[in-house]
Formats: C-alpha cells, structure tokens, sequence
C-alpha cells in the first residue's frame, strides 16, 4: 500500500464532464454575443478556474469575467451539473481503495455545493473523507489552496499522500504543497502538458491508476 492517503480531481479524474461545462460556457459567451458552435473548442474550460480562463482565451476585463462566471452558474445549476458520467472502471476503483482503509478525498476548483451533489447523484459521497472545492463567492479557486486546505482541515500528515488529476493545475498543486502526484491520461490534459509538469508518476487508464496506487 504506497499511498494512504488519496487526494482526488473531480473533472477528468473521476467524471468526463465535457458537456455540462462546455455548453455552460457556451452559454455564458452568448450573453456576450459571442457565439460559438464547436462545443470542442470549449474543453479548455476544463480545469482552470472560470474567471481566468474567459480572461485568457477570450480576452474579458476581469469585471466582465465575473459576470461570465454568474452566467455560466446559471445554466450550470440548472442543466449541467448532472451532464456528466463516471469514467469507466473507476466506481469500482474508489471502492477498492475505501474498502482497503484508503483516506480518500475531493481536491478540485469546481465549487464544493455542485461536487456534493454530483457526489451524491452517483451514491458515492461516503467514500470520501472530505470534499473541498472553490467557493461561489470567486475565493478558493487556486489547485494549490485547495489541496492545501484538505491537508490543513483533514489534519492528514504529507507522508503516503498523493494528488491524482488530468491537468497540470492538479500536479503543479500537488508541489506546491509537497506531495507527490498521479498524471492521468484519460482526462483532458495531454499527455505533452501533463509530462511537462513532472508529475511523480504518468498513466493512462484507471486499470493503470490503480497499480500506481
């Protein structure tokens, strides 16, 4: 047993989410008559935080970012927070781990009220020992604050902790706060974006993830 204590990404980790926050992206640039018809050209949305990424690709005032951000919540509470499935294999994985005596915990920027019930949705909410996202407010949208409030508020020790995650944010986070990480392939980083952050270990599959583990 390596790792006792289990930092998970919720977005490409352990849900493919594409469609509910590509077309809640979609729909925020609408309002801002900015139309876009290919739903990929929206995946980056993936990972970052909002505000940064309508900021950075599409050139927004951090004012207009913010109500690009209320706009996007607002089709997503509605119709996106539940387009979404579970990666295959990876329920039963999740199970194995808490069935092992594993700590499992949430780590990610999509805020804690929609991962709750995501979580909730698909039965899996008591396996985790704790679940921290970002806040609606705009705070705690950082991968590294938030892999660092689980650590304080779990009151976990860094040793045999690991952060799993589909993007650099999640293995950058995980250095930052001195923990070693998991690259995961089958999310939405590539695999040329995710070995550029040197993560302590690359795989493809969740068959792979769990003999990483």
């Amino acid at each position: 047993m390596k790792y006792k204590k289990i930092l998970f990404d919720l977005d490409g980790t352990i849900i493919d989410s594409q469609a509910g926050i590509t077309k809640s992206a979609q729909y925020a640039l609408k309002r801002f008559g900015i139309i876009v018809d290919d739903l990929e050209e929206l995946i980056p949305f993936i990972g970052p935080p909002l505000k940064d990424s309508f900021m950075d690709r599409y050139g927004f005032s951090e004012q207009d970012a913010i109500q690009a951000v209320k706009y996007y919540r607002e089709y997503f509470a509605d119709h996106g927070v539940f387009a979404n499935t579970l990666y295959p294999g990876i329920e039963d994985l999740l199970r194995r781990l808490h069935s092992e005596g594993r700590l499992l915990f949430i780590a990610t920027t999509k805020p804690t009220i929609y991962t709750e019930q995501i979580l909730d949705e698909y039965k899996l909410s008591h396996l985790f020992s704790y679940v921290c996202g970002a806040n609606l407010d705009g705070t705690r949208t950082d991968k590294s604050e938030i892999i660092k409030t689980v650590i304080d508020e779990s009151k976990i020790s860094i040793e045999d902790t690991v952060m799993i995650g589909d993007r650099k944010y999640d293995i950058i986070g995980a250095y930052n706060n001195k923990i070693d990480s998991i690259a995961v392939g089958y999310g939405f980083g590539s695999e040329e974006e995710l070995r550029a952050t040197n993560p302590t270990q690359y795989v493809k599959t969740v068959k792979d993830l769990y003999a990483a583990l």
